[in-house]
């Protein structure tokens, strides 16, 4: 498999499956669960960035930072840096959303995003950023997986060493704010004056009475509506909670009805938006990572609790960050039932969401968990400090996240490091050996003994694409979209072919990829003309987003767990594909017969331009 050049998995034909490593831990390995559901049985959640049912792991990706942008590392996470190699390959794609005004980049069309959906380039400067975190130096968010193909070789037993730091206290220096600073609910944007709200609702008319038979409507559309930075920032979320969609930027965290759209409550912060998980609480609760401090001072050690059905501030509070690497290491993000927890690269600390209390903070032994999935239990990625600098370790855990409780672990082959959770149940890991550009991906059993590994055809190459460490200081594990599995199959895209030598527009398939042995069993072809990613498992169904071209809309498709055609659930209109296209890197949810698209990241050439551009669109009937 292959991914860019040290920001994603990489794509392409993955190794053999390799033997199970020898047991470390001296417990007898236990063979897991092997059943398979019933086809079109309903499919257990999959990890996912939007909250809902059975979500996988969701966004596109993002744009760069400084290091990498964010760099690789843990998942999402954002800021300025040099430019990075953007979706297929282009050279220097950088993130800027589609119908941005014109930015330097590989097409050289002003205004216009580049082929298949691949973003413009971001203004000069790109995306402000800082270094990467969780579970390695610079290790940030991976982008688009589209970049240079890359081969993927045996694994077995091993990991990475990343070194923990700073103090042997066993908790967080945390603090519940005596007095948070305050914040209360409005409807209006902060920053600036800015011109009042656009007409959006005429758009989404006019795009709506230019509609074919069979495709849905706009039923609304939204712009950012938050001053920015010159350089743009990263959007987080969407988050639903009853009829609330939510999302945050910024200093600025917003309600909106999912009905029509409208505004329903908007909660100033006291920093700027730096982390936040993909998922928040069945009940509707969130805590997102904020900046403390300004300038060159200023800090991703804040959290604030936000109720996101009353635009509400609860708890808030700051940790500390010790030593260099913890310093500079992106933060993972992730909600496990009251738990969130918060990862950097030497440790995690887990705090209760309902009330802030710490839960747990360095764990007894060597090895530091750096970052969760965001799911009903505490699946985590962890790093082991050793004697020797050239003795590195990488382990999968599961872990209690009440009580910080070790229930089992897995061993990484020596010299390869977890880099995303694409599914939970079952359990399926992207791991990467960066030094040799190297991606695979691992299936485990339920009690974290090892089940297969995938085995891509020769010459195939695959396309995952995760949230992008170039767009904010977060680095989480589990947003991204291209991947999903169920009790039988784990479905992968196949990276279209961009080199125009078809003669054709390019397309792609889905692989499905046998659970229990790794080898691919089936592939599914995309409409013709247009590419698909996989979202996530429904109703014993595969869900797909096939993504708009110049003037074809988007929709959202299903398969069969057994393959054949994908079948249209929503067709979004043709009319409305320059819209669609503009939102860049687009997170993709599907429910309640709607669905939903929001940008990753928002910029724009001149002042007032982030506060026009669009950053959610509704479709359904």
């Amino acid at each position: 498999m292959t991914q860019p050049p040290g920001q994603q998995p990489p794509q392409g034909g993955f190794g053999a499956p390799y033997d199970p490593p020898p047991n470390p831990y001296g417990q007898p390995p236990q063979p897991g669960p092997q059943q398979a559901p019933q086809p079109n049985s309903q499919q257990p959640p999959q990890p996912g960035p939007y909250n809902a049912p059975a979500a996988q792991p969701g966004p596109y990706g993002a744009p760069p930072q400084p290091g990498p942008y964010a760099a690789p590392a843990a998942q999402p996470g954002p800021y300025n840096a040099p430019p990075q190699p953007g979706p297929y390959n282009a050279p220097a794609a950088q993130p800027g959303p589609y119908n941005a005004p014109p930015q330097p980049g590989p097409y050289n069309v002003p205004n216009q995003p580049g082929p298949y959906g691949a973003p413009p380039q971001m203004p000069p400067g790109g995306p402000a950023g800082g270094p990467t975190g969780g579970g390695g130096f610079f290790r940030g968010r991976r982008g688009a997986v589209v970049g240079g193909v890359l081969a993927v070789a045996l694994l077995a037993g091993g990991g990475v060493w990343l070194a923990t730091g700073g103090g042997d206290d066993k908790t967080p220096d945390a603090k519940k704010s005596a007095s948070p600073t305050p914040v209360t609910p409005t409807n209006k944007p902060t920053g600036k004056e800015t011109p009042g709200p656009s007409d959006l609702r005429a758009e989404a008319d006019g795009i709506n009475t230019l509609r074919a038979k069979g495709e849905a409507k706009v039923l609304w559309l939204q712009e950012g509506g938050v001053d920015l930075p010159r350089t743009g920032d990263s959007a987080y979320g969407p988050w639903f909670a009853g009829d609330i969609v939510a999302k945050a930027m910024f200093r600025t965290v917003s309600g909106y009805s999912v009905t029509d759209g409208k505004e329903k409550w908007s909660l100033p912060l006291s920093g700027k938006v730096c982390a936040a998980p993909s998922q928040p609480t069945t009940d509707g609760k969130i805590v997102i990572g904020v900046e403390t401090g300004n300038g060159n001072k200023a800090e991703c050690n804040g959290l604030q609790m936000v109720d996101l059905t009353t635009g509400k501030a609860g708890w808030h509070t700051t940790y500390r960050r010790r030593g260099l690497w913890d310093g500079l290491s992106n933060i993972a993000m992730a909600t496990n039932g009251n738990t969130v927890t918060v990862g950097r690269t030497t440790r995690t600390d887990a705090y209760r969401i309902s009330d802030g209390k710490v839960l747990f903070g360095e764990l007894p032994g060597n090895c530091q968990p750096f970052g969760f999935a965001s799911g009903p239990e505490g699946i985590a990625a962890a790093s082991c400090q050793t004697a020797a600098d050239d003795h590195k370790e990488q382990l999968v855990e599961r872990i209690d996240p009440t009580t910080g409780k070790l229930l089992w672990k897995y061993k990484v082959k020596k010299g390869w490091e977890v880099a995303n959770f694409y599914s939970l149940d079952p359990l399926v890991v992207s791991l990467e050996k960066k030094e040799e550009d190297k991606w695979a991906i691992l299936v485990l059993n339920a009690n974290g003994t090892y089940r297969s590994q995938l085995a891509g055809a020769a010459g195939e190459d695959y396309r995952v694409e995760c949230d992008n460490f170039f767009i904010s200081s977060s680095g989480n594990l589990d947003n991204c979209s291209g991947a999903a599995a169920d009790g039988r199959s784990v479905y992968l895209a196949t990276k279209p072919d961009l080199s125009g030598k078809s003669g054709s527009t390019p397309t792609n398939k889905v692989v499905a990829f046998d659970l229990s042995s790794g080898k691919p069993k089936w592939r599914a072809a995309a409409p013709a003309g247009q590419t698909m990613m996989p979202l996530r498992m429904e109703n014993g169904r595969l869900q797909l987003y096939v993504e708009p071209e110049t003037k074809k809309g988007g929709a959202i498709a299903a398969l069969s767990p057994t393959g054949g055609t994908p079948q249209l659930l929503i067709q979004h209109p043709d009319a409305g594909s320059p819209t669609e296209r503009s939102l860049f890197q687009p997170r993709v949810v599907h429910r309640d017969g709607r669905s939903l698209l929001m940008t990753t990241f928002v910029s724009g050439e001149e002042d007032g331009d982030e506060m026009r551009a669009k950053t959610m669109e509704m479709f359904g009937d």
